[in-house]
């Protein structure tokens, strides 16, 4: 997605509801001298790539996000990622670049993704460490 693009889809994700061209047009000239074409071909451009649809309102139409800007930004990981001759070298090196509240982030969804535990049917405490099982009393 090239910068344009990722301004008008930043205030798409923003507002979470169907946007025309005039509002993203009057919301993007707070920062930018553009035009009403301008706006209407990338959102045309968005809409054929897939990340926003477009219902008809009269004359214009109202575009709505596909998807999340998450989802997005999982996309582009995965893609960087994949295209990667070592993945597990890149992970590392991402891993390094993150904030200790962005691997705490990650720990989170890790957490997520794998579900909850499950309890193990094997003692812990006896594999680990076999006198555990003596100091614990009564076994």
């Amino acid at each position: 997605m090239g910068e344009l693009e990722d301004a008008v889809m930043t205030r798409v994700w923003k507002w979470n509801r169907p946007v025309t061209v005039r509002e993203v047009l009057e919301d993007l000239q707070q920062e930018r001298s553009i035009a009403y074409t301008t706006v209407m071909t990338v959102l045309d451009n968005l809409h054929q790539k897939g990340w926003v649809r477009r219902e008809a309102e009269g004359r214009a139409y109202r575009y709505e996000a596909v998807s999340t800007r998450a989802a997005y930004a999982a996309a582009l990981m995965n893609d960087a990622w994949s295209q990667s001759d070592n993945p597990a070298a890149a992970l590392v090196a991402f891993f390094g670049m993150m904030s200790d509240e962005q691997r705490q982030a990650l720990r989170d969804a890790v957490r997520i993704v794998q579900g909850p535990e499950t309890p193990d049917t094997t003692s812990d405490t006896d594999d680990e460490n076999p006198g555990a099982a003596q100091d614990g009393g009564g076994r």
